[in-house]
């Protein structure tokens, strides 16, 4: 996308404060010296004034209010492919956060066309909160969708309601040992954002987060593979983080597997049943129960209705 990460500032050195405070109230007195030194005290106290608003004007907030709906501005549209796009929301300011833990989702609602009351639907976003001033939805439209289909209709500068974070998952460093994961379509997205906090936690970046995963996701066609240029990089750059391909109409010399997810597939990819270890679940419904039952032959624990909670060693969201 042609938008980039605003970075929130870390330290008093940050570049945020040494071009909007450092400089600006520098020249200021150097100014205010040479016209009239007498002046310098005054200026002092202008300058003081004038950082102390930029710091709090600068400040981090987060944004998201899980009692009521906001207006949120679409800011950018990427298209990746005939019927999915990124949209990127504007927060108010651009030192903003969205304040979604890791793991969680926000409500979009909208008033349709034949409905009496607004339709709401759950997503989760795609950036994160190391995101400053926006917000990112990756979103496929299908034709009997309610809220995918009026985003598809979305024009940049028009708005949409968003609420949260609402969800029983909440993403803390090394929660298990081993995360299995299985996604079809567009539930990559909370997948994504798990794979991408407990990478960025690495010791190796400085976190402490030893989390092994195993991903299989599944799509129709090789076109359909959302995000995996994204997905491939993080595998291998990451030890602790590997993609499994599953398709039910592959491409010739494709090696990865075929058909349906099945109890084999997940017997050999992903952790076995156990104490330090979570299935993740998230795709189209159908795939869901599916999953629950072939993960249920398997020997894990059978997931409760009507939903799930972080405890659970079969989560879906």
């Amino acid at each position: 996308m042609a938008a980039q990460h605003q970075t929130r500032p870390a330290s008093a050195l940050a570049p945020q404060y040494i071009h909007g405070i450092y400089i600006p109230v520098g020249l200021l007195l150097v100014g205010t010296a040479i016209v009239k030194i007498e002046w310098l005290p005054y200026a002092a106290i202008v300058g003081v004034i004038l950082g102390a608003w930029k710091v709090y004007n600068n400040r981090t907030r987060k944004v998201l209010n899980p009692k009521e709906f906001q207006n949120f501005e679409l800011k950018e549209k990427t298209i990746v492919s005939h019927n999915v796009a990124i949209y990127r929301f504007a927060l108010p300011r651009p030192s903003d956060i969205l304040g979604l833990p890791i793991g969680q989702h926000i409500s979009i609602a909208a008033k349709l066309d034949g409905h009496k009351t607004d339709v709401v639907r759950s997503y989760t976003p795609i950036s994160s909160d190391e995101d400053s001033g926006f917000f990112d939805l990756l979103l496929k439209s299908y034709p009997t969708g309610n809220i995918s289909k009026y985003m598809a209709t979305l024009k940049v500068g028009q708005t949409v309601k968003v609420k949260g974070p609402k969800g029983a998952m909440v993403y803390t460093p090394n929660l298990v040992k081993r995360f299995g994961m299985i996604a079809g379509g567009t539930g990559i997205t909370p997948m994504l954002q798990i794979i991408r906090a407990i990478i960025r936690g690495r010791p190796s970046n400085g976190g402490v987060d030893t989390t092994e995963i195993d991903l299989i996701f599944a799509n129709v066609n090789v076109e359909d593979i959302l995000l995996k240029d994204n997905l491939d990089k993080l595998a291998a750059e990451d030890a602790g983080f590997r993609v499994h391909y599953v398709l039910n109409n592959p491409p010739e010399k494709w090696d990865g597997g075929v058909g349906f997810v099945t109890s084999d597939m997940i017997k050999e990819l992903l952790p076995a049943p156990g104490p330090d270890m979570k299935l993740l679940i998230c795709g189209p419904p159908p795939m869901v129960n599916a999953m629950k039952k072939a993960t249920e032959s398997l020997g894990y624990q059978k997931p409760p209705k009507p939903y799930s909670k972080l405890a659970d060693q079969v989560f879906c969201f």
